[in-house]
């Protein structure tokens, strides 16, 4: 049953590692040194929920609803049309370290609810979990889906947890105004050339609805 797992895990590891909204999140917690290891936990725990549902079944239900996708997508073009405008504004502050000081204010429950919505409300998330991970994984017998299911979870654990204590561990280095500015600059521009890919994804959804 190991080969499902490492077949799980590497998988999982190539799906998570390209820079996308959670990673860029754990990545400025970890350099702020706030809260990281929380964030880190949280990102384990929504793919724990996000991979076993789409392994365990959960597939079916977004490809059989067009108009759910639609949605989905739709409303992660606007999130992350949003959090590119604050990376960016961010990246490009006259008075860096004042902005910097702003961010470094907000309260747990904030960061809970921001880290929530970069979350389940990216499209990506639940293609990768749902439409990757379910088509596969969902063919397998029970026995070896649940290794499969480790797998990939046992990537995301290992990723976010690094990722959150590398940053922290370079935060001396990262946290300098140029650093800062070309890290915000870098993930503002990512999130906007993701929010465009979603958009023509979401319009093409939407002709193929219409015809």
């Amino acid at each position: 049953m190991l080969s499902y797992y490492f077949q799980g895990l590497m998988l999982g590891a190539a799906l998570i590692l390209p820079l996308g909204p959670q990673n860029a999140f754990v990545m400025n917690q970890g350099i702020r040194r706030q809260y990281h290891l929380m964030t880190a936990l949280l990102c384990t725990l929504s793919d724990v929920i996000l991979i076993c549902a789409g392994v365990f079944g959960g597939s079916a239900l977004l490809m059989q609803s067009p108009w759910l996708l639609a949605l989905v997508t739709w409303g992660g073009v606007a999130f992350l049309l949003w959090y590119g405008f604050g990376a960016l504004k961010t990246a490009f502050s006259r008075n860096l370290d004042v902005a910097e000081t702003d961010a470094l204010r907000q309260g747990r429950g904030r960061i809970i609810a921001t880290l929530l919505a970069v979350t389940w409300l990216n499209p990506h998330v639940y293609l990768d979990t749902f439409v990757v991970l379910g088509s596969l994984g969902g063919q397998l017998a029970s026995e070896p889906k649940r290794w499969f299911a480790l797998g990939t979870v046992s990537a995301s654990f290992v990723w976010f947890f690094t990722l959150a204590l590398l940053a922290a561990w370079l935060a001396p280095r990262l946290r300098t105004a140029k650093a800062q500015r070309v890290i915000n600059a870098l993930v503002g521009l990512v999130m906007w050339f993701i929010a465009l890919q979603l958009a023509r994804e979401g319009v093409n959804h939407m002709q193929a609805l219409v015809i």
